[in-house]
């Protein structure tokens, strides 16, 4: 059977991330569930699901952390252009702006998109689209600084 994670409806950068990295790295069919914030914790409990990018929960923001990033802690994924792309997603989602250039630009198109209140659908494909090519850029990063080394 496959898990489930709930977390907050109309997502921006750290909520688009995270489903991304759960389809391609965790579980490729899970079921992402997106609800309105106060229902988070209830709809986890009922559905027995992992609610994820809320306060106080295991797969949130921890120590200046983006969620993204406690997936990768929590699921103990080593992939270094995985740990490239966490910089973007840090940078983009959280206070540390200078963990990577490209986070200004990440945090943009979000706000673009939410801005224009694109229905979930159009923000996961969209945003699983942007962050396959972060990634693809993240794993060409990764294999210069190995022929370097």
């Amino acid at each position: 059977m496959s898990a489930k994670f709930v977390t907050r409806e109309k997502p921006k950068v750290d909520r688009v991330a995270c489903p991304w990295l759960i389809r391609k790295f965790i579980d490729p069919a899970a079921e992402l569930l997106f609800v309105p914030a106060d229902q988070v914790m209830a709809t986890a409990e009922r559905e027995g699901a992992l609610p994820y990018d809320v306060s106080g929960v295991e797969l949130g923001h921890y120590e200046g952390s983006s969620s993204f990033e406690s997936f990768i802690r929590v699921y103990k994924l080593t992939d270094p252009a995985l740990l490239e792309l966490a910089k973007i997603v840090r940078a983009a989602d959280t206070q540390d702006r200078d963990a990577a250039p490209e986070g200004e630009g990440v945090r943009q198109i979000a706000n673009g998109w939410h801005l224009l209140d694109w229905s979930l659908e159009k923000r996961l494909e969209f945003g699983f689209g942007v962050y396959d090519c972060l990634y693809a850029a993240c794993q060409e990063r990764v294999s210069k600084k190995e022929t370097v080394s």
